[in-house]
């Protein structure tokens, strides 16, 4: 159940085949197992069972919210939370309870998503690996593979064990690593640089960064206000395109949201027969550094011009 997409999950609960306490529950118990990852700051259990408590009733009258009704996600601790400690991972915000929901916190808990908790972070979301923060690093649910586990054993680089963990990418680590070890169905995170997208890339998601203007920042805690946008993490990309549609919209709260005039619907991929999928070519820093000590007319790009950008650098 725990490994099914939303729709899935949703149909379950409106056929009676699990409850969302049921569910809930295991995904509280995942979350105490997998305590190891450090992925959460806060786990907000009572909130989590009562949110439950409330959905089983909703759908025992058939008045189901929608496919999020039911479905535990995970908020990054940069996203203000009502009576639920805030604390951006930074010693400077401990104890802070905000009076308030962020905009897209409240959009989920009012579809009856169930809030699991508050997830690790980079302190004030700066930072690529989730390694920064106070809490502690958050470890990549991968690092504990049965196929990275045989790998390391054959290329031993440490005699600590512990030491042989993967980081999950960040700032949005903690989300990634939540979602990934399947303590929940979807999380929030926040993107600037690549804070969604990259964790995302590290454990195996779908990180999807939105236009900006196109979700609400208003409650988000701010890196870059010109830049910062709440991303998404999931391990589907229909999920993906569900949550997405709950978020989406003007907020009065914050001015720079647009009007969405139709619903975002996620178009049907069954015939992949026309779809173009770039792969850079450039695989490796190493292999950066040489093409830009020189010219590049390299047949490793096809003989041709290629732009290729990145944070780093650039490529003609």
């Amino acid at each position: 159940m725990l490994g099914q997409t939303l729709r899935e999950v949703s149909a379950a609960l409106k056929q009676g085949q699990i409850t969302p306490t049921e569910l809930c529950q295991k995904c509280l118990s995942l979350i105490k197992k997998t305590k190891f990852l450090n992925a959460y700051i806060t786990v907000s259990e009572e909130v989590a069972l009562k949110q439950a408590e409330e959905s089983e009733k909703r759908y025992k009258n058939g008045q189901s919210l929608g496919d999020l009704d039911g479905i535990p996600i995970a908020v990054k601790d940069n996203f203000s939370t009502s009576g639920i400690e805030t604390t951006c991972a930074s010693n400077m915000l401990k104890g802070y309870v905000p009076p308030y929901n962020a905009t897209v916190v409240q959009k989920l808990l009012d579809q009856g998503a169930l809030l699991m908790g508050k997830t690790n972070l980079d302190e004030f979301a700066m930072g690529s690996g989730s390694t920064d923060g106070v809490f502690g690093p958050v470890k990549n649910p991968w690092s504990y593979s049965k196929q990275y586990r045989e790998k390391r054993k054959q290329n031993p680089h440490s005699e600590s064990g512990d030491s042989d963990w993967l980081i999950t990418g960040g700032s949005s680590g903690g989300s990634a690593a939540a979602v990934s070890a399947f303590t929940c169905y979807a999380a929030l995170g926040s993107d600037t640089g690549g804070s969604t997208r990259n964790p995302a890339a590290h454990c195996g998601l779908v990180g999807f960064k939105p236009s900006y203007g196109l979700v609400s920042r208003h409650g988000l805690i701010p890196l870059v206000n010109s830049m910062d946008v709440p991303g998404i993490l999931t391990r589907y990309v229909d999920d993906a395109a569900i949550v997405l549609g709950v978020l989406a919209g003007h907020d009065p709260k914050d001015s720079t949201t647009v009007p969405i005039n139709k619903p975002l619907v996620l178009s049907s991929l069954e015939d992949v027969s026309k779809l173009c999928i770039g792969i850079p070519k450039v695989t490796s820093f190493l292999y950066f550094r040489k093409i830009l000590s020189s010219p590049i007319e390299s047949t490793d790009l096809g003989g041709r011009l290629v732009g290729f950008e990145s944070l780093l650098c650039r490529f003609y």
